[in-house]
């Protein structure tokens, strides 16, 4: 079975030239790094998940009182992971006070997400690690990594959030782009969200980045891209939601299959034996072992 590594090309001269549909092998992603060994969207999980064999590091961003982007997968600081300054965990009577949007990323960098673990993932390694800034993560990620990495930026805006956690879509999505080109990464970039606006905002701002839609609901295929004026490149769906047929729908149209969130080795073989162009995962090593497993019976 020919596995396919889904993104880009590249934005600096050293980089191989990896166009959307290149034939490589599948396309590994860290999912907030690797959220199953160390804490999710830190500095040191991202730089984890290249070590154990990640491709591409996927994140989140939002945005602070002071026009920062900041990586955080809510606009607020989540009573299960993050601890105030003085130490003492946020409650979720207190999470409505934290909301991001209403505090500069000075006071944001001062909370602890990292040093009381994750309940969920009870082999996480309790760290103590702030929010980065976006650019802060992409210059780390590329500083300590061996080999050419690409990102998946999650722009986190809904539907009644501008104002109150994030400015409105398209100065939101212009704001994530410009870091992103900064960095001269574009090229090497996905940019997805569940908020189809968001993806219209950085499709009008540049026709050529490569944006991937994420998909919860059991819609369709068809329906869910109804939702765009375009057609992505990547189709990211819940992993209950993939089947032989889903994958089949997608590839006829162009576009490639990259679910969301696989952590069990065994779902990942059934997902790659269905055709699915690469797996966000928590536990990137785990994908690293069948790819690698994939290199040499291919």
């Amino acid at each position: 079975m020919a596995l396919i590594l889904i993104v880009m090309g590249c934005g600096r001269t050293d980089y191989p030239d990896t166009k959307p549909g290149a034939a490589h092998e599948f396309d590994l992603q860290g999912h907030r790094g690797a959220r199953g060994v160390l804490p999710e969207n830190s500095i040191p999980g991202f730089l984890l998940a290249v070590n154990q064999g990640a491709d591409t590091v996927e994140l989140d961003v939002v945005v602070s009182a002071d026009s920062q982007v900041v990586v955080s997968h809510e606009p607020w600081m989540s009573a299960e992971i993050c601890s105030h300054p003085d130490g003492r965990p946020v409650t979720e009577q207190e999470m409505p006070n934290t909301n991001l949007f209403d505090m500069p990323y000075a006071e944001i960098a001062s909370f602890d997400c990292g040093s009381r673990g994750n309940p969920r993932f009870p082999s996480q390694e309790a760290r103590a690690t702030n929010k980065p800034l976006l650019s802060e993560a992409l210059q780390a990620i590329d500083a300590g990594a061996p080999r050419p990495i690409r990102f998946n930026v999650e722009i986190k805006s809904r539907e009644g959030g501008a104002g109150v956690y994030h400015p409105d879509v398209d100065v939101f999505a212009s704001m994530v782009y410009q870091v992103v080109r900064e960095a001269e990464a574009v090229s090497r970039s996905t940019f997805q969200s569940f908020d189809p606006r968001a993806l219209e905002a950085l499709h009008q701002l540049d026709p050529n980045a490569t944006l991937a839609l994420l998909v919860s609901n059991e819609d369709g295929l068809a329906a869910n891209l109804a939702r765009l004026s375009f057609q992505p490149e990547i189709y990211s769906p819940d992993y209950n939601l993939v089947h032989p047929g889903l994958v089949d729908s997608v590839h006829t149209l162009g576009m490639t299959v990259v679910p969301w969130t696989v952590n069990e080795q065994e779902t990942m073989r059934t997902l790659l034996a269905m055709g699915v162009d690469g797996i966000i995962t928590d536990y990137p090593a785990l994908g690293a072992e069948l790819k690698g497993a994939s290199t040499q019976n291919h």
